[in-house]
């Protein structure tokens, strides 16, 4: 068989690294800006029904490597109701 499925999927997940960093930084940001550490926002995801503990939530968030419910799932816990969504690369923007 053919390793290319292997390195395909590799450069597949390559793009997503600036999203990934992204979104740990919504989630840190919005921690800083409201003073929550990882011991609280563990019990504040617990009242949503996730159950996380402080050092998961620490390596989850650092690791970037998360599914969009988990973000979403943290930004509610933090009662967050609007995010700014920055922009990377401004050169990669004209391009599209």
């Amino acid at each position: 068989m053919e390793e290319q499925p292997n390195k395909l999927s590799g450069l597949q997940r390559e793009p997503y690294g600036q999203w990934e960093e992204e979104a740990k930084g919504l989630i840190e940001e919005e921690m800083m800006r409201r003073g929550i550490r990882y011991k609280q926002l563990s019990r504040m995801l617990e009242r949503l029904g996730v159950y996380e503990s402080p050092d998961q939530l620490n390596r989850k968030i650092n690791r970037k490597r998360f599914s969009a419910a988990f973000l979403i799932a943290c930004l509610r816990a933090m009662r967050v109701d609007t995010i700014a969504l920055y922009q990377f690369n401004q050169e990669q923007n004209k391009e599209v």
